[in-house]
């Protein structure tokens, strides 16, 4: 299961009651952001999402309401007592913004890896990611910005007919399952002797801030949930969205239909736009299991 709380849905700058961009992934214990808006951490603290374990921040941008609540976060992780490597995701410019955002902080009790421009299907190293495949697409908005999709796959089920058809021993169960291959008197065991049926995984898509550009379907094809900007309710609002590179509640869901998604989530919310829910349906015409966030919305996805 993969547990999310939006910690920020605004966009722009922050309003009372709304902080900006920011989404929290709990998966397997591990702790991922995307984006860090201004009162990302406060929001953390609201939520009750603890810092320690944060091991990855992806950012699609770098305008401020994506990332000007970088260096507190990373100054409270520091003090948060963690000490293993946190990676940082972002587009060109991300090294340089980071490089700055440290001689602020001092030393750091922790490793900063910093990848720009990630490959468009890229893997972490880090074995608590084993199971984590990002790709990225390259949106349109203002400035060069990124999309992610995170596909958290599973791992095979556990066949036990095949395992005493192999006459594996007990205690090579659980190492084989995960992918370890044992010599035991001369002996070869691997995971093939005791792993059964491909078991579906669940994937993740964000995307934000854009026009809805051709690629997008595609690259979100079959999302179980599609995190979407929808910066203006009102489809009067469509100019607006053309000339500032954003999207309307109508456009994100319309992204959703065509990408065959689950279910879509929207956010980052212009300052103007108050009270986002009152256009809902601008956006169910379209596409009908769609949810206005709010901060601090919770929503959970099961492995089917």
């Amino acid at each position: 299961m993969i547990d999310l709380t939006l910690l920020g849905c605004g966009g722009n700058v922050p309003i009372p009651n709304r902080f900006l961009s920011s989404l929290f992934i709990n998966y397997n214990g591990r702790k991922i952001l995307i984006d860090c808006g201004e009162g990302t951490q406060v929001s953390l603290k609201v939520n009750k999402c603890g810092f320690k374990d944060i091991d990855l921040i992806c950012i699609t941008h770098l305008h401020g309401d994506h990332i000007f609540g970088l260096p507190g976060i990373l100054s409270t992780i520091g003090n948060s007592g963690k000490t293993e490597d946190l990676t940082i995701l972002g587009p060109s410019g991300i090294i340089d913004a980071v490089k700055y955002m440290k001689s602020l902080l001092g030393v750091l009790p922790y490793n900063v890896k910093v990848v720009e421009n990630p490959e468009v299907n890229f893997k972490l190293s880090d074995p608590n990611f084993k199971n984590l495949e990002i790709s990225t697409i390259d949106l349109e908005h203002s400035v060069e910005c990124i999309g992610y999709s995170f596909k958290f796959n599973r791992s095979r089920e556990f066949d036990m007919d095949k395992a005493f058809y192999n006459d594996v021993p007990r205690f090579m169960w659980r190492k084989l399952q995960n992918g370890e291959t044992m010599i035991i008197n001369d002996k070869t065991y691997t995971p093939e002797m005791v792993l059964g049926n491909e078991r579906i995984g669940i994937k993740l898509s964000f995307i934000t801030d854009t026009r809805p550009v051709f690629e997008i379907p595609d690259f979100i094809k079959d999302s179980d949930l599609l995190v979407c900007e929808a910066m203006y309710g009102d489809d009067l609002d469509i100019d607006k969205a053309v000339k500032n590179k954003h999207m309307t509640f109508r456009e994100s869901a319309n992204l959703a239909r065509l990408g065959n998604a689950s279910q879509l989530l929207l956010t980052h919310f212009s300052p103007s736009v108050m009270k986002p829910e009152i256009f809902i349906d601008n956006a169910k015409d379209v596409f009908e299991n769609t949810i206005v966030g709010e901060d601090g919305l919770k929503l959970s996805l099961k492995y089917k």
